[in-house]
C-alpha cells in the first residue's frame, strides 16, 4: 500500500510542501488570474516587435543545466548602434515564478521595445529546494556568461550581433531586486572586462526586517504580496537558522557588510508608495545615500507591490497603465544616461 504524503507547509495559492520534501507549485488561487502564470513558448520570429529564445548558459558539475530567456527587439531605422543588455532577475520571493511566465512576458516584451535593449532573464534556482545564495550565484553566473560571450569563448548570435557589452544593466523586481544588490556587490570585487556593468535597477525590492514595519501593518495586501507570502517565502529561502535581518533581505541592517565598502554602479531604485515594504525600501535608499552611493529614486504614486505584473489591472485601469508606462520611461532614461 502506497503511503499518502502529508502536507507540511503551504503558501496560499502558490506553494505546497510535503513531508517527502516534494514541492507543488500548481496554482490553486482564483482561476481567472491563472493565465498570468502560464508559460509562454519561445518564438524566434518577431511578434509585436520582439523575438524570444531560450539558451543554455552553463552546465554545472552535477549535470544540471542553467538556462536563460532572451528577448530581442526588432531593429528600427533609429537603431544604428548596438543595444544595451538587461539582465532581468525575476521575483517570486525566491520560491515561485520563472522568466517564461506570461506575467513577465507581457512586461519584458514592452520593456525591450521601449528601452531598445536586449533582455537576458535567467531561470533562477528556487527555494526551498535551493535556498539562498543559490539564486544569487545564478544571477552572477549569468553576468559571467555574458563576459564569456564578449570574450568569444562562448557563442551567442543575438548578443554578438546586437548587444553592447559596455552597457550591461541588472534589473530585478521584488526578490529579484534583492538579487540586483547582491550580484552588483559581487561584480564590484572582480575584473569583468571586456564587459561593463553600467547600472542596477532594483524595482520594489523585498527588503525586510525581523520586526514588522509600519508600512507592513498599514499598507494594503495584494495577490502579489501578502504578509503570509512575505513571512513564509523568506523563511523557506533564507539560509537555515537565519531571520529577515540577514543581509540578503536587509542589506541596510547592522548584520550586513557596510554599504560604503561595496563598489556599486549607479542605481535607480523604483518603489511604489502603497507597497507593504515601503518603509524598509526607504531605509535602504537612505543608507545608500549615506554611504555616498549614486542612487536615484523613482516613486509610482498610489501603486502597490509589483503592480505592473497584473495584466488585468494594466488593461482595464488607465491609472495603472499610465504608472507602468511612466516606470518604463524612467528606466529608459536611466539606461540612456549611463
Amino acid at each position: 500500500m502506497v503511503q499518502e504524503k502529508k502536507l507540511v507547509d503551504e503558501v496560499s495559492g502558490w506553494l505546497r510542501i510535503y513531508d517527502d520534501g516534494s514541492v507543488d507549485r500548481t496554482w490553486t488561487g482564483p482561476p481567472e488570474v491563472e493565465f498570468m502564470i502560464e508559460p509562454v513558448a519561445p518564438h524566434e520570429q518577431f511578434i509585436e516587435g520582439v523575438a524570444i529564445r531560450d539558451v543554455t548558459t552553463a552546465t554545472i558539475n552535477d549535470g544540471s543545466i542553467h538556462r536563460a530567456r532572451l528577448y530581442l527587439p526588432e531593429k528600427t531605422p533609429k537603431d544604428n548602434e548596438k543595444l544595451p543588455i538587461l539582465i532581468h532577475l525575476h521575483g517570486g520571493g525566491f520560491c515561485i515564478t520563472e522568466p517564461n511566465l506570461f506575467m513577465y512576458y507581457h512586461v519584458y516584451t514592452q520593456f525591450v521595445r521601449c528601452t531598445r535593449s536586449i533582455c537576458v532573464s535567467p531561470f533562477l534556482r528556487r527555494a526551498p529546494e535551493h535556498r539562498l545564495p543559490a539564486a544569487i550565484e545564478d544571477g552572477f553566473a549569468t553576468l559571467q556568461w555574458l563576459q564569456s560571450v564578449a570574450k568569444g569563448d562562448t557563442r551567442d548570435p543575438w548578443l554578438e550581433e546586437h548587444g553592447d557589452f559596455s552597457k550591461i544593466f541588472l534589473i530585478g523586481d521584488s526578490s529579484g531586486a534583492n538579487l540586483v544588490h547582491e550580484v552588483a556587490g559581487r561584480a564590484g570585487s572582480i575584473d569583468l572586462s571586456p564587459i561593463r556593468l553600467a547600472g542596477g535597477i532594483p524595482i520594489h525590492p523585498g527588503f525586510a526586517r525581523s520586526n514588522r514595519s509600519q508600512s507592513e501593518i498599514e499598507m494594503p495586501q495584494t495577490p502579489f504580496l501578502t504578509l503570509d507570502m512575505l513571512d513564509n517565502f523568506l523563511s523557506l529561502a533564507l539560509p537555515i537558522g537565519s531571520n529577515k535581518d540577514h543581509p540578503f533581505t536587509c542589506p541596510m541592517g547592522e548584520g550586513a557588510p557596510p554599504l560604503d565598502g561595496l563598489k556599486l554602479p549607479p542605481f535607480l531604485l523604483c518603489v511604489a508608495d502603497k507597497d507593504l515594504l515601503w518603509d524598509t525600501q526607504m531605509e535602504y535608499y537612505e543608507a545608500m545615500k549615506k554611504a555616498n552611493k549614486e542612487v536615484d529614486l523613482f516613486v509610482s504614486k498610489g501603486m502597490t507591490h509589483s503592480f505592473y505584473l497584473n495584466k488585468i489591472a494594466v488593461d482595464v485601469d488607465p491609472t495603472v497603465r499610465f504608472q507602468m508606462d511612466a516606470l518604463i520611461g524612467r528606466v529608459k532614461e536611466f539606461i540612456e544616461k549611463h
